[in-house]
């Protein structure tokens, strides 16, 4: 067997002496643990960072889920993998997709390499949109390999997921997809597949439900944190190596009197540029809208006509709220964007801003909270937490959420 093992430009040990876990914690920023510190309310994760380290670290752009977890679980930025949204524009059959289907992927996962080599992995996931893309290329018929989400847990089986009646096994009926709950059951699942199991490697992504509704510090906010805290001091052991880190970041996008803060960009371009077509696309657009209206902090348009494409990024940038506009190229050179998946233009907006399509495009009828959400660059900060300090940065090496399992499994392996 091989000492080191190359996935997507970086090296990973294949011999390891610690389990290696990582878990994201959907749309977590420093500001939810600082005041679930204050209240003495996890003294399991004051304990881990005792023995390591408490970073930030930045999300790949845009700072969405899909892109984001597909980057932590491949090592690399979009540019690499194909992964920029939740949604995109596919030009060649002109339709808009979900991107949750492997065939977008251009990269291998680390699952898919590491299980080739004989490791066993388990990977956990509270939406059912991330399972398809986390599971590709592992092969659970070797009984090395589990992968599944709480969503779907009730319909889960060997040939598809390496595991099935996972409610029995666990316990716990399957959750609602708008709750806490999903994520706990993410969280306790790690814990039973860690002690039963035994997986060399374990992925666990959590959902993002209360960070959209609560801001740091509310009670039901804390409340999440302190459940978290709890399943860490299971997960947390000499016999670990574990990083947390987190998708995005999330931060309030809503006016004074609680209704949203938001540019309908559709709206603007249309009565602007009559003559021009342009097609506003939102990334964060899933299945899962309750929460956030497709209402993000970062969009891209199409142009039919690009001749016009000053005139436009000109109109963008004078909009009250936007933060930043760029053309294809300089996006994608910037952010690390694949560039036949992006649009003609990017923009981003304020810290405090949302972008939407147009108006009718939105229902809001179930936005029962002021709207917090997240996709540019305010939301790119993430905490980067481990178990362990040996980490070296050169003085000017960036650290990203993706380098979480180099990190992980480089100290499991002690070969930093």
């Amino acid at each position: 067997m091989i000492d080191k093992i190359n996935i997507n430009n970086k090296i990973y040990p294949i011999k390891l002496k610690k389990n290696v876990i990582v878990i994201c914690l959907d749309g977590s920023q420093k500001e939810y643990f600082e005041s679930a510190f204050k209240e003495n309310l996890m003294p399991n994760l004051k304990k881990l960072i005792d023995q390591g380290l408490f970073l930030l670290a930045q999300s790949s752009i845009p700072s969405f889920t899909n892109p984001n977890n597909i980057s932590i679980v491949t090592g690399q930025p979009s540019s690499v993998h194909g992964i920029c949204g939740n949604f995109f524009f596919d030009s060649e059959s002109q339709k808009e997709v979900m991107m949750n289907d492997p065939k977008y992927l251009r990269a291998p996962t680390i699952f898919e390499k590491l299980n080739k080599e004989g490791l066993k992995i388990a990977c956990v996931t509270a939406k059912d949109k991330l399972q398809t893309l986390l599971g590709s290329g592992l092969n659970f018929k070797n009984k090395k390999a589990i992968c599944f989400s709480a969503e779907k847990s009730n319909i889960a089986s060997e040939l598809k997921n390496g595991i099935t009646n996972v409610n029995d096994w666990l316990q716990k009926k399957v959750p609602e997809v708008y709750s806490q709950e999903l994520s706990e059951f993410v969280m306790a699942a790690g814990v039973k597949l860690l002690n039963e199991f035994k997986p060399d490697i374990m992925y666990l992504s959590t959902t993002d439900y209360i960070q959209h509704k609560y801001k740091p510090g509310h009670l039901y906010a804390n409340k999440f944190y302190q459940m978290f805290d709890y399943y860490i001091g299971l997960l947390n052991s000499k016999k670990s190596s574990l990083v947390i880190t987190a998708d995005h970041g999330m931060k309030s996008k809503s006016k004074k009197d609680g209704s949203p803060n938001a540019i309908y960009l559709q709206d603007i371009l249309s009565d602007k540029h009559k003559n021009d077509s342009t097609r506003v696309i939102l990334p964060i657009t899933d299945p899962y809208v309750v929460h956030h209206g497709a209402l993000g902090s970062y969009a891209t348009v199409y142009l039919k006509n690009l001749s016009n494409i000053d005139n436009i990024i000109k109109t963008i940038k004078n909009i009250e709220g936007i933060f930043e506009v760029l053309k294809k190229d300089e996006a994608c050179h910037k952010y690390h964007l694949p560039h036949d998946r992006t649009g003609d233009i990017v923009c981003m907006s304020d810290e405090n801003m949302a972008i939407g399509s147009s108006r009718k495009e939105h229902d809001l009828t179930n936005l029962k909270e002021p709207l917090r959400s997240h996709g540019g660059v305010f939301e790119r900060e993430v905490p980067f937490i481990t178990n362990f300090k040996q980490i070296k940065l050169q003085s000017d090496q960036k650290l990203y959420n993706y380098d979480a399992f180099y990190y992980a499994m480089n100290n499991a392996g002690e070969n930093l």
